[in-house]
């Protein structure tokens, strides 16, 4: 296959020492030695062979909404902003949508709901572009999108040349996929999801049924499903236009069924989910809360009042400063639970 242009472009666009901070949702300082906007695809082979980018490390990022800047990237930062989107198939009720990396997320579910199609509206609201999706497997009240996604189109920089990976060829697994293990190897440039015109709701998950119920909706719809989830998330997670946050910082830990049924033993309320044969995936948000940390504040970094699980900067944090919390966050709940904590956000300049 080739890496055909989304949409008409104009040049790739350097610049040196970039400062990234407006970029990122956290808002701290962050600079990158370089960085290159590309919006056409189709010039993205001769981007990567650029000199400066030879030896230097590279940061793939879209709306930075999932990015801690904890020291300066000492390399090149390449943002690919084509946003075409184009229904690739469609055989009456099943319909493929094809959207180019650089599409901001919310916008896109926004558009696949006004064509009448389903299976994205319990994903409304998470900040970010359709590129970071597949690499990190978001996912949301029931629903991830390893579900959703049809294949991903990307250019491998080991075999140096555009690939298109099916779904069960992309390793996805909880908050993870192989573009995120081999983050040096694959540059995301679009994504196929597999949508659908006859609505299969998912309304299981804790708070939808309640939070439809207060909308007065008798028979939901996924765009009043999409309502009811962006209203959920208003009422519990900090606009980050408003304080600098990546949303959920730390995944929800996956442990041994003893070690769940040890943990409910000692604390009956805790939350608890099957997550395979001999597992239980716990909720880092109740261990964070339970270990004494929701609306602690260190200067400017601190952990949000009304969502543990929640970082943020209240205004001049610097990136090492909220990663230092969150290093002291995971080590109490270490101590008092057993249970290891993981970043969801890729943090840069510093290992976890």
């Amino acid at each position: 296959m080739s890496i055909a242009a989304s949409e008409a472009g104009s040049a790739p666009r350097w610049t040196r020492d970039a400062d990234l901070t407006a970029r990122t949702s956290f808002r701290v300082p962050a600079r990158a030695a370089w960085l290159v906007e590309v919006s056409d695809a189709g010039s993205l082979p001769a981007v990567l062979e650029d000199p400066r980018i030879a030896g230097a490390e590279l940061l793939v990022f879209g709306g930075g909404s999932n990015l801690l800047f904890a020291a300066p990237l000492d390399g090149v930062a390449l943002a690919l902003t084509g946003d075409a989107v184009e229904v690739v198939g469609d055989d009456g009720d099943h319909v493929v949508v094809r959207a180019g990396t650089g599409h901001g997320w919310h916008g896109f579910v926004q558009h696949t709901l006004s064509l009448g199609l389903s299976g994205l509206e319990n994903l409304s609201l998470i900040p970010g572009t359709v590129g970071a999706a597949p690499i990190q497997n978001i996912g949301a009240y029931g629903v991830e999108i390893d579900q959703r996604v049809h294949a991903v189109e990307a250019w491998d920089r080991d075999a140096g040349r555009p690939v298109r990976l099916a779904a069960d060829d992309c390793g996805f697994a909880y908050r993870d996929s192989r573009f995120k293990r081999e983050s040096g190897r694959w540059v995301v440039t679009a994504v196929e999801f597999a949508l659908s015109r006859t609505p299969r709701l998912q309304l299981g998950y804790a708070g939808i049924g309640a939070e439809l119920a207060t909308m007065g909706v008798v028979e939901p719809t996924p765009a009043l499903v999409s309502e009811a989830v962006c209203r959920i998330r208003r009422s519990k997670l900090p606009d980050p236009a408003v304080l600098g946050n990546a949303g959920s910082f730390f995944k929800n830990p996956i442990v041994p069924e003893d070690h769940a049924a040890a943990l409910l033993d000692a604390h009956p309320g805790m939350p608890s989910f099957a997550a395979g044969p001999g597992w239980r995936k716990l909720s880092a948000g109740w261990l964070i809360d339970a270990a004494g940390w929701k609306g602690h504040r260190d200067g400017d970094a601190g952990v949000a009042p009304g969502h543990a699980l929640v970082l943020v900067n209240h205004g001049q944090a610097s990136g090492a400063e909220l990663l230092a919390l969150a290093r002291r966050i995971a080590g109490s709940v270490q101590a008092r639970f057993g249970v290891a904590l993981e970043p969801e956000p890729r943090i840069v300049g510093a290992s976890w």
